[in-house]
């Protein structure tokens, strides 16, 4: 395949990849989501990104119905990559993408909750270990070497054993640790690409310093032998000073010195010696000459003999070292998966044909302390354990009720647990039933009247239902982007539409009162203001009242403003406000605050 045949890649990007990394190794980095790579290379991490989620998973990415559906994705891969054990980890997390079917994301989930299970089984300190053995992988930049000392770290913690019953990290559990051992000594001994893919293969070698003693001791006969000849003519003249008399005095006491300084034997230097020399200078450069080529020949002689030694000892261990590179990788996934799933309290949903129902739905882009809510739209089986059970079987859904309230924050929330069930991932709630969608639509509140933004909104919301797939419509005050009378006119049109092509919908107003009756598979929920705390901050029930009317309750907003006006004017100014909206209704709302006259 070549370069410019993946998605984003244009004539210049495929120029600079080939320039950078060359065009194998480019593509390897595509198929593999190596981002970092890439980036490396040039290609901004945005770009890099979005040219991997194609290459991955283009397929999936069609669930994205808008702009802001895809920016709920975008923040909840970021929020995992946050957890993730190695930049690898953390580069195949960003790339994820909604999965073909829930046969593959049921898949997904039994890996993540192996994953979980062996994450929650270890103790603080064993947990330690393995997040500071992914720290010394990802340091090495998770070479082969560092996958197998990585392994051995992740079994001598107990990981392995989890995987020993066929587990998630069976690949890990039938692993040879005696092998690894063995391959991990070798792999230490050498420098260079000589192993492929497979853990073996042919190609340049250098081995490594500490590999051999012999070698070692070679080397730096060499090394010595070479610095003698570049200053050849301090040799000369350091001998000349010795005070030698005569030539073959003189030919001793240079291999003599030549001897020490190397720790060449004597008879080693005399062998390299030439017979006969023209003079002083032309024994020394000689002789330095040829016992440098002799030492050059030797070590090379022994290196190749180490060299095959240590091949034939990673090639025995060939299975191994893959399968640990393999498992290496997956692991730090998997974990980095089971660890967003432990920080953030998800839990596995339950993948149905059809509806979305929620228990105990917190929304993740929030902190904690958040009023966990149930609700449901379509057929369900969410029974109540703690709260009111939302009812099964409505098709739509129009949800009203208090500013501040909530409404958004809940349809973000059933963003949230349909698009991470699509990957495969467990979700923010208690309990969760997700059916499967090809396209969620969610909607923002926009507000402005100007008529580009009606029609690029109409452009976004409405086609998803025109196509006979499975929609999920998340539309935030729709009235937002035009007159209110009109507005309740298109969202009656979109509601009908909804349901007369078998789409779910959940609809957030604030013009319940002026929908023309709904269809009988829709119904009207409700998020009530309760009061004012004792700080004047606003008091909400955020769960949902089924079936009833929510208030927007200006009373307590205006409370807080009289409560909290600046000097007497301001607040003579918000009782003129209050009186509007009944200033009965304030002053009760106001009976643990100071109204003055």
């Amino acid at each position: 395949m070549r370069l410019q045949e993946y998605w984003g890649i244009g004539p210049k990007t495929a120029e600079l990849l080939e320039a950078e990394l060359g065009a194998e190794r480019a593509i390897e980095a595509i198929e593999s989501a190596d981002i970092r790579t890439l980036s490396d290379a040039g290609v901004s991490r945005g770009r890099a990104t979005r040219i991997l989620r194609r290459a991955t998973g283009a397929a999936g990415l069609d669930l994205l119905g808008t702009g802001d559906t895809r920016d709920v994705y975008d923040d909840l891969l970021g929020l995992a990559a946050e957890e993730a054990l190695t930049a690898h980890a953390a580069d195949r997390i960003r790339v994820l993408t909604p999965l073909e079917g829930q046969e593959a994301a049921g898949t997904r989930l039994d890996r993540v909750d192996g994953a979980v299970d062996a994450w929650t089984a270890l103790d603080d300190e064993e947990r330690e270990s393995v997040i500071a053995a992914f720290d010394r992988y990802d340091e090495a930049d998770e070479s082969r070497r560092a996958a197998v000392e990585t392994a051995r770290s992740l079994r001598t913690v107990g990981i392995g054993e989890t995987a020993a019953d066929g587990g998630t990290f069976a690949r890990l559990a039938a692993v040879d640790t005696t092998a690894l051992s063995e391959a991990a000594d070798a792999l230490g001994a050498v420098e260079g690409g000589f192993i492929g893919e497979d853990g073996v293969g042919e190609g340049a070698l250098t081995v490594g310093a500490g590999a051999d003693e012999s070698l070692d001791s070679q080397r730096a006969e060499l090394a010595a032998a070479r610095r003698l000849d570049d200053a050849a003519l301090d040799v000369l003249e350091t001998v000349r000073g010795q005070g030698v008399r005569s030539l073959e005095e003189f030919q001793g006491a240079v291999i003599e010195y030549v001897a020490t300084e190397t720790g060449v034997g004597a008879g080693e230097v005399r062998a390299a010696a030439p017979d006969r020399a023209r003079d002083e200078t032309d024994f020394v450069t000689a002789t330095l000459r040829s016992l440098v080529g002799e030492l050059e020949s030797n070590v090379a002689d022994r290196e190749a003999a180490v060299a095959g030694e240590l091949r034939e000892a990673i090639q025995a261990a060939g299975d191994d070292v893959a399968a640990a590179v393999d498992a290496v990788d997956e692991l730090a996934f998997e974990l980095s998966l089971a660890r967003f799933a432990v920080a953030h309290k998800l839990r596995r949903p339950e993948l149905v044909s059809d509806g979305l129902a929620v228990r105990g739905a917190r929304n993740l882009f929030i902190g904690e302390g958040v009023q966990p809510v149930n609700y449901g739209v379509g057929e369900h089986s969410i029974s109540r354990t703690d709260g009111p059970t939302p009812p099964s079987g409505d098709r739509v859904t129009v949800l009203t009720g208090a500013n501040s309230g909530g409404k958004t924050t809940l349809l973000e929330t059933l963003c949230q647990v349909a698009l991470l069930a699509s990957m495969g991932l467990p979700v923010p709630a208690a309990a969760a039933e997700v059916g499967e969608f090809d396209t969620v639509v969610f909607h923002r509140r926009h507000a402005s009247f100007n008529a580009g933004v009606l029609e690029s909104t109409l452009r976004s919301v409405v086609p998803p239902l025109t196509g006979g797939g499975r929609t999920l419509m998340l539309v935030d005050e729709f009235e937002a982007i035009t007159e209110p009378g009109r507005a309740a006119d298109l969202l009656n049109g979109l509601v009908d539409l909804t349901v007369d092509r078998g789409a779910l919908g959940v609809f957030v107003t604030h013009l319940a009162d002026d929908l023309s009756p709904l269809p009988a598979s829709a119904r009207i929920d409700g998020i009530f203001a309760e009061g004012l705390t004792d700080e004047l901050a606003l008091r909400v029930d955020y769960q949902p009242r089924f079936g009833t009317v929510g208030k927007s309750t200006p009373e307590f907003i205006v409370s807080r403003l009289v409560a909290n006006a600046s000097d007497r004017d301001e607040r003579e100014a918000f009782r003129a406000i209050a009186a509007a909206v009944g200033e009965e209704a304030v002053q009760r709302t106001l009976s643990d605050a100071e109204w003055e006259a």
